[in-house]
């Protein structure tokens, strides 16, 4: 053997060339095997892609979402073709059971809310919805006549709220267990709840309408309706100011009036808002005149358009108000104190309470930047100028801190403490942590070892910070989220006064339609799971109670009740 390998060696050496090219062959030959594994490997097909024999259980909402409104007959009748599903980058392979692997945008949600089957009010990430009745539908005249979409696998009361609520509908519909359609009002007639009868094919115990019968329930947003018509955001139904001409600086008649024409007309002269009167079209800017503080019932408003079937155009007395893409530049300009600052003042807040969100409505109120304990290249690139000042510079109109230390507390003048539902908070600064400002974490983060970890270092986190900013800070003004996003303009009013500038109100009405800013999630990502355990729960409901006290014993308000689980 040794003497073979001793020849072949020698073989080689006299013919250098012979073995270099038995090499590439062999490194060629690899590289075509591996290249034809790749191409020939089995496909993968989404558990939502029927077979020739699925029938319409097949269907997705990809394929619904926005079509032609069908009899059930025909939409009975089983697809051709299907696309199979798209994966993103969050999982390498994804299996049929992974909640966040889905085929549309519209398709995240489930059952994170755990609702209640039938008429009790259902939970939502950032809204509710509430169960108003069995209405008749047919296939000839719909009782809500928005987008509808259809999945005859996983349809779920949530999923189907989620969807209207997203597109800004003020009614969400359920029928025949897989069918959701949404609208701005119900064109039908109520009829016994024992018609609903269907249970939703995404979930049991949960009723999805029934036979030509639709299960409604009405979108309770958290902040005012954002209802859309195309790309205007709808308003309200609002009173007519007293001086038409002065609160709505352009109007103009118009033959057969919709929607779509005044909102046009209004977007063409560069107003934020169109309101529809009859067959006059205004245009203007929420002032003290003409606030959209003060919604009227739509039933006032209710006169249909002269050139629009389905919607409603108010009248002499009553506007129906949009707003249109048009950006209010009142509240928009921005620059640093030109006088140094003589108080430092904190917006100090729990990570994940929203103070990114708050400074930016600051910004906005009063024109001058915020700035932060610490630095952040993504807000600075984002348009927080303060980033870069150092925090005691005294150009800024207050600091961003997360700090709770007596030593750091201390060293502000004043602050505005922003508190938050921990529930939220933790989830939201577990996203931020793992996805950046504007992500998501991924499935595995949720599922594994780091979320649990995080909650027990950060929960107990979310009181002492409170709690240590009630003890050393030496003026504090106490905000909640939830009342922010409830009342923005009464609240942001209050955090002004403490700054104290001087704001016209305009300015601050203003900001109540710029409100988002660029760090807002988007609400269609949603969990399908509940990621706190009854322990987490336990533990975070004590230090609710602990916080709930502690306001208490300062003679200030205590948590909002939505902070304790139902």
């Amino acid at each position: 053997m040794a003497r073979l390998l001793v020849k072949f060696q020698r073989y080689f050496r006299r013919k250098p060339i012979r073995f270099f090219m038995l090499i590439a062959l062999y490194l060629t030959a690899g590289s075509l095997m591996f290249l034809h594994a790749g191409f020939t490997g089995e496909p993968r097909v989404s558990e939502n892609q029927p077979s020739s024999s699925d029938g319409p259980s097949g269907r997705t909402e990809l394929q619904y979402l926005g079509a032609p409104q069908l009899s059930r007959e025909s939409r009975e009748l089983p697809e051709p073709l299907t696309t199979a599903r798209r994966y993103g980058s969050w999982f390498k392979i994804p299996s049929k059971d992974t909640p966040a692997a889905r085929s549309s945008p519209g398709e995240y949600g489930g059952t994170w809310s755990r609702a209640l089957k039938g008429r009790n009010v259902r939970e939502k990430e950032e809204e509710k919805a509430k169960y108003i009745g069995c209405y008749v539908d047919n296939t000839l005249r719909r009782a809500l006549r928005g987008v509808s979409f259809f999945d005859y696998k996983k349809m779920t009361l949530f999923r189907c709220q989620d969807n209207c609520a997203e597109r800004g509908y003020l009614y969400a519909g359920l029928e025949f267990g897989a069918e959701c359609y949404c609208g701005h009002k119900i064109q039908a007639i109520n009829v016994s709840d024992s018609d609903c009868n269907m249970e939703c094919k995404g979930e049991k115990n949960n009723i999805c309408g029934g036979v030509n019968r639709l299960s409604i329930y009405r979108l309770e947003l958290a902040q005012e309706s954002a209802r859309r018509y195309g790309s205007a955001i709808f308003r309200g139904c609002f009173r007519r100011p007293e001086n038409v001409s002065v609160a709505l600086l352009a109007s103009r008649p118009m033959k057969n009036m919709s929607v779509d024409r005044c909102v046009d007309f209004c977007t063409g002269k560069e107003y934020p808002l169109a309101a529809l009167a009859g067959s006059w079209c205004h245009c203007g800017f929420p002032t003290t005149l003409f606030t959209l503080h003060e919604r009227e019932d739509e039933e006032l408003c209710a006169q249909k358009c002269s050139g629009e079937e389905f919607e409603s155009c108010g009248n002499a007395k009553y506007f129906i108000v949009y707003q249109t893409q048009v950006q209010d530049n009142r509240c928009m300009d921005r620059r640093f104190l030109t006088v140094r600052a003589k108080q430092l003042i904190a917006l100090a807040s729990f990570p994940g309470a929203g103070n990114t969100w708050a400074r930016h409505l600051i910004e906005l109120a009063t024109g001058f930047y915020t700035g932060s304990y610490y630095f952040d290249g993504s807000l600075y690139n984002k348009g927080f100028k303060g980033e870069r000042d150092h925090w005691r510079s005294g150009r800024t109109i207050c600091i961003k801190t997360h700090e709770s230390g007596q030593k750091e507390i201390e060293a502000f003048d004043a602050a505005i403490l922003l508190i938050r539902n921990p529930y939220k908070a933790l989830m939201a600064e577990f996203n931020r942590k793992y996805g950046g400002h504007i992500g998501f974490a991924s499935h595995a983060h949720w599922k594994g070892k780091e979320w649990p970890e995080f909650v027990k270092n950060y929960a107990p986190w979310w009181a002492t910070h409170t709690l240590d900013w009630l003890k050393f800070g030496k003026t504090v003004l106490v905000v909640h989220f939830e009342d922010l996003k409830r009342d923005l303009f009464v609240q942001l009013k209050r955090m002004v006064s403490l700054l104290d500038i001087a704001v016209l109100e305009d300015r601050l009405l203003c900001v109540e339609g710029q409100k988002d800013g660029n760090f807002k999630r988007s609400g269609l990502r949603k969990l399908e799971f509940d990621p706190y355990t009854p322990e987490m729960r336990q533990a975070i409901s004590g230090y609710i109670r602990t916080v709930d006290s502690a306001l208490k014993r300062r003679n200030l308000t205590g948590v909002p009740e939505d902070y304790y689980p139902r």
